[in-house]
Parts: structure tokens; C-alpha cells; sequence
């Protein structure tokens, strides 16, 4: 299976538009030219900067518990994030020995570093045929729909909207696309690790992408 890739002159721009944010290093979205879902998410964490990869570590160990719920693989779908380089912050670490160390810690990216590289993600969501859009927690929903639109209130519905997009590099703001995409939110798989409630939800969700997928298959 063929598999997308933007282009090199369109990851440089987006490391160049980055610069001067409190962000490292780089990571591409990952996946087939025709996948089955299209997964937005937030920003790469500390493991995807190791290994270039989207979705690794804990929080990618529950979207492939999610995946393999309806029969689906990590190389079915295009995995991407609304930001492509990891945001931190610095913080204090006790060591076991008592010692305090400073470490880079994630954090969700600021509005400035969204615009940064949203030339990125409109080129993959204007390129890539999915047959569905999924967003994974608050930042990958809002990219798409805007501020007002909230993970708590709308994962699990299957939505047509107009999305969001960056008409032109030096805007602030962004414009709507004519066209219309099909869309299911749901939250961040991270999110069942700091909000265990969240758990029943995501799995109904996904029982619901299932059946969505199911229906569009026939």
C-alpha cells in the first residue's frame, strides 16, 4: 500500500514558521494515501520525538487497543497531529536520591504554534481520501471546528462540517473550507490515564467509528 508523505518543501516551511517557539525537533504524519480514518491529534510527545513516529509509548498502546477493537491496524490509518514538533515546558523532577533535576515536560500547543503549522494538516486533510476524519481529544477537534467545539459534548456524533483551514500563510485567522468532511471526535487516548472515567465513552466511540465504517463499506 502506497504510502503519503508531504512534501520535504512543506515540512521546511513548517520547521521555519515554528522557529522561536519553545518546541523540538520534527515528526510526519504517518500512514496509506487511502486510509480507512484520517487520526488528528494534538502534538508529538517525548517517545514520538525518539522514534519519529506518531502515536508510540502508553497513549499509543490505547489507540492500537482501540484500533484492534474494530479490526483495524496501525498501518490502515493516517496517523497526524494538529503541530508536528513536541511543545514543552520546564519543570523539577525529584530523583530517588533526593536530588531536583530540570526536565522538559509536554504541554499542549499554543494557538500561534497551531497556525504555525496548519499549512501542514490542510495539505494532508485536502490530499488524503479518508473514508472518516477522527479527532483525538480538544486540540485535533478545535483545529478542525473551531474554539467553540468541545470533545465533552461531541465525541461519539458523526458530523458534516465545513473545517478549518489557513487560506493564505501570513492570516491569524483561519477561513472555512467549501467543502463539507465527515467527522467523529473522540478523546485522546492519553486521556483514560489522568481521567479513568473517560474510559466507557471512548469505548462506545469507537464501537461507534466501527459501525460508521461498517455502513460506509456496504
Amino acid at each position: 500500500m502506497a504510502q503519503f508523505r508531504i512534501p520535504e518543501s512543506l515540512a521546511e516551511l513548517g520547521e521555519k514558521r515554528i522557529e522561536g517557539y519553545p518546541v523540538e525537533g520534527f515528526v510526519y504524519g504517518s500512514g496509506p494515501e487511502q486510509p480507512v480514518l484520517l487520526l488528528i491529534g494534538e502534538a508529538p510527545g517525548e517517545f514520538e520525538l525518539v522514534d519519529g513516529i506518531p502515536f508510540i509509548g502508553r497513549a499509543g498502546t490505547e489507540l492500537m487497543k482501540s484500533l484492534n477493537s474494530i479490526g483495524l491496524t496501525r498501518e490502515d490509518v493516517y496517523m497526524t497531529s494538529a503541530v508536528r514538533s513536541r511543545p514543552y515546558r520546564w519543570g523539577k523532577k525529584k530523583e530517588r536520591d533526593g536530588t531536583i533535576t530540570e526536565r522538559k515536560y509536554n504541554r499542549p500547543p499554543k494557538q500561534k504554534e497551531i497556525l504555525a503549522h496548519a499549512p501542514l494538516l490542510d495539505y494532508e486533510v485536502m490530499n488524503i481520501k479518508p473514508k472518516l476524519i477522527v479527532t483525538l481529544g480538544n486540540i485535533g477537534l478545535q483545529r478542525l471546528l473551531g474554539k467553540d467545539a468541545k470533545v465533552t459534548k461531541l465525541h461519539g456524533q458523526l458530523l458534516e462540517r465545513q473545517v478549518q483551514y489557513l487560506a493564505n500563510f501570513e492570516d491569524e485567522k483561519f477561513s472555512w473550507t467549501d467543502k463539507k468532511y465527515t467527522i467523529l471526535p473522540t478523546f485522546h487516548p492519553a486521556s483514560v490515564f489522568y481521567r479513568p472515567s473517560h474510559r466507557p465513552s471512548v469505548e462506545a466511540d469507537w464501537i461507534k467509528i466501527g459501525e460508521v465504517l461498517s455502513k460506509i463499506n456496504e
